[in-house]
């Protein structure tokens, strides 16, 4: 009878340990995995201003749907201008030998073709989860009357985190309020004109 009652404590201690291990590791594992989906998803953010840009640079305002940047890569194209020789060579420029060329290149020939494994069809959409980006455009009326365009593509913390410890995200989520920060992942600002920074910047 000894004999059982001490296995039965030996038991008992080496769950207690391994329950006591586990909480213990329990936030540097949720640490680890937001630190490896936040870098995911910043990069795919990243890669929705980098369009945004191109976009607006074409039509001088951004887009408000992810089709309409989808399509803009898949059947657009970018302008650009090349200069064939110096301004600053003056026997150049007298002999009508320096100018300026315009010629069009597709979106998907110049963005992202150097990114392995880049797909036009999942930029819409946070790795790993699979949910979509939130995104809005608008036309922002500065203080002097100029209409400045404005996007914003954002994450909440609920979106690309689920499946992890939800407790964790709920503090997590406290933790960036209590400090008036967005909680999640995003990219420009429709409320106020930031460069199109984004809140990990």
């Amino acid at each position: 009878m000894k004999t059982i009652i001490q296995i039965i404590l030996g038991v008992i201690v080496v769950v207690l340990a391994y329950l006591l291990y586990d909480s213990l590791m329990e936030p540097i594992r949720f640490n680890k995995a937001v630190e490896s989906r936040r870098e995911l998803v910043v990069q795919r953010l990243k890669d929705i201003r980098e369009l945004q840009v191109a976009y607006k640079d074409s039509y001088g305002r951004y887009s408000g749907g992810f089709d309409t940047l989808i399509n803009f890569y898949k059947n657009d194209s970018l302008k650009i201008i090349r200069q064939v020789g110096s301004w600053d060579d003056s026997l150049a420029v007298a002999k009508k030998m320096v100018y300026t060329d315009t010629i069009r290149i597709a979106v998907k020939d110049t963005l992202f073709k150097n990114i392995a494994g880049f797909s036009i069809d999942s930029i819409a959409y946070t790795p790993i989860v699979h949910e979509p980006f939130q995104l809005q455009a608008i036309s922002f009326m500065s203080i002097s009357k100029v209409v400045i365009p404005l996007f914003e593509a954002s994450v909440h913390n609920d979106v690309y985190l689920k499946g992890l410890n939800r407790q964790s995200v709920v503090n997590l989520n406290d933790e960036q309020k209590n400090m008036n920060k967005y909680p999640g992942l995003k990219v420009g600002d429709v409320t106020q004109p930031n460069n199109n920074a984004g809140n990990w910047e």
